[in-house]
């Protein structure tokens, strides 16, 4: 490094920093931007005088000295305000900068030295300083977005134009410092940045992904809606479950991801579809259900004019069968709506009770007349079942038959006892008649006839077995004489059944 690159190192290192309120010795009002510093010229013409340049303020430090303490070069060192480590970046960044007499500020590069700006009228210490606090903003601007690139907060846009705004700013920058390192830790984040935007481009891909899924599964849940049996579906669940769905499509639009728009239209159209086609369903529904309700309205109105006709008839068993006629038509006719179907229904069961009620009166007092009838009865009924059981067919025969003609004379009785007596008295028919019918097959001719017939094979059947019985003994056969004797055996008891039988056909 020249020498006085050197004395500026050492001015910058040791020498104090002026007063807080001290201000570059130049005339005109105020300092001028560190842009226009950076526009002015550098060098003078030729043979001329140096020209008045614009002089900037210097950086603003910490803490300013007393106005009273001397400027010496014992005073406390310019970079001694600030802390350890940013004074370490300082001295750092002092290596690669030096400070002309006329305070012209030098950057060295790898391609060489470059001209950074211009402070006249200055210590090298503060010219300096303005430059090395750019290049530290630089250096920080590189850092946080080092930093940045490792969460979630940059999307690639935004890293893509931090990229290119930090290549611009670190191409030929106004500021002292090591520029090749951090143009180098510029370059170094390209490929951090690529990796990261890949990162989150699958990050995305896959939360699209996942939006897909959600929105088709929203869809799909309501065109399963849209094409269920309108006879089984529950209309009012159904349309809140839709509207409910209609509030999920709306907040995974405004705070999921944005889908292709082909995607997002193909699957709105489905949903719309799928909405359109279950209102329309669910108007039918309810314009065919409003004419069932009126068809059957009408239907139940004129059963009803029918029932009240007959409330007032005493015709007691037809009327009985023409309201159970009603009552199968009304179940057939179908539910108007709930009021109407229980207004109608309040009338029919009016007529019917007033109809029901005068019969059951009626057979009250007709009951009552019948109940000295059933006294005689059940007297007729211990003599009848007194011939039970049947020892004298002709004499029970002949005494059913008188009080079966006691019974006839006797009238009617209460209809509650009608089915008890009259099973009672058909009991003892039953036993006269079966005793009659067993007498009768006892003396069928053509079954005594059969019985004698048998009997003679039998006996013929006999003899033959006895025969053969005694050859086999004298032939000493001891299996054929066991074989006769079994059988033998078993139609000489045939025979004595075929014998009781013919006699009690006799009998």
């Amino acid at each position: 490094m020249s020498e006085s690159t050197d004395h500026a190192t050492d001015v910058t290192q040791d020498a104090a920093l002026p007063p807080a309120d001290a201000q570059p010795a130049e005339a005109g009002s105020g300092a001028p931007s560190e842009e226009a510093v950076e526009a002015a010229p550098t060098d003078p013409a030729p043979g001329s005088a140096p020209r008045p340049r614009p002089v900037p303020r210097p950086v603003p430090r910490p803490a300013a000295r007393p106005a009273t303490a001397p400027a010496t070069a014992s005073a406390a060192p310019a970079v001694a305000a600030v802390v350890p480590d940013e004074q370490a970046q300082i001295q750092a960044a002092v290596a690669f900068g030096r400070v002309d007499e006329d305070g012209t500020v030098h950057v060295t590069e790898a391609a060489g030295e470059r001209v950074v700006g211009q402070f006249p009228g200055v210590t090298p210490d503060e010219a300096m300083s303005l430059y090395v606090r750019r290049y530290l903003d630089l250096q920080s601007k590189v850092a946080l977005f080092e930093a940045r690139l490792g969460t979630a907060e940059l999307t690639p846009k935004e890293i893509d134009a931090t990229l290119v705004k930090l290549t611009e700013e670190v191409a030929e920058p106004a500021a002292v410092g090591d520029l090749d390192g951090l143009r180098a830790r510029v370059e170094a984040l390209r490929s951090i940045a690529a990796g990261r935007r890949a990162e989150l481009d699958a990050e995305r891909a896959a939360a699209k992904e996942a939006a897909l899924a959600a929105r088709t599964e929203i869809v799909e849940a309501a065109e399963r809606l849209a094409t269920a049996d309108p006879a089984k579906i529950q209309w009012k669940p159904a349309g809140e479950e839709l509207r409910a769905l209609l509030e999920r499509w709306k907040t995974a639009q405004r705070s999921g991801p944005r889908l292709d728009r082909p995607s997002e239209e193909a699957l709105w159209k489905r949903f719309s579809h799928a909405r359109t086609t279950f209102d329309r369903e669910r108007r039918h529904f309810f314009a065919e259900l409003e004419k069932q309700n009126s068809d059957a309205r009408s239907t139940k109105a004129a059963l009803v004019d029918e029932a009240e006709k007959l409330s007032s008839s005493t015709d007691w068993g037809a009327t009985a069968g023409a309201y159970r006629d009603l009552m199968t038509r009304w179940k057939s006719a179908g539910r108007a709506n709930r009021k109407d179907d229980d207004a109608l229904w309040a009338r029919f069961r009016a007529a019917q009770d007033a109809f029901f009620s005068a019969r059951d009166a009626a057979n009250a007092e007709t009951d009552a007349e019948y109940a000295e009838n059933l006294v005689v009865k059940e007297a007729i009924l211990a003599e009848a079942e007194a011939l039970v059981p049947v020892t004298d067919l002709g004499q029970a025969k002949t005494t059913l038959r008188a009080l079966q003609e006691r019974w006839e004379s006797a009238g009617k009785v209460p209809r509650g006892d009608v089915q008890r007596i009259e099973a009672r008295m058909r009991a003892v028919e039953n036993a006269v008649r079966d005793a009659e019918q067993e007498k009768w097959t006892r003396s069928n001719p053509e079954t005594r006839a059969r019985a004698e017939g048998a009997a003679a094979q039998l006996e013929a059947a006999i003899a033959g077995l006895e025969a053969d019985l005694a050859a086999a003994r004298a032939k000493g056969d001891a299996r054929a004489t066991g074989e006769l004797e079994s059988a033998l055996a078993a139609r000489k008891l045939w025979l004595e059944q075929v014998v009781k039988a013919a006699e009690d056909s006799r009998g």
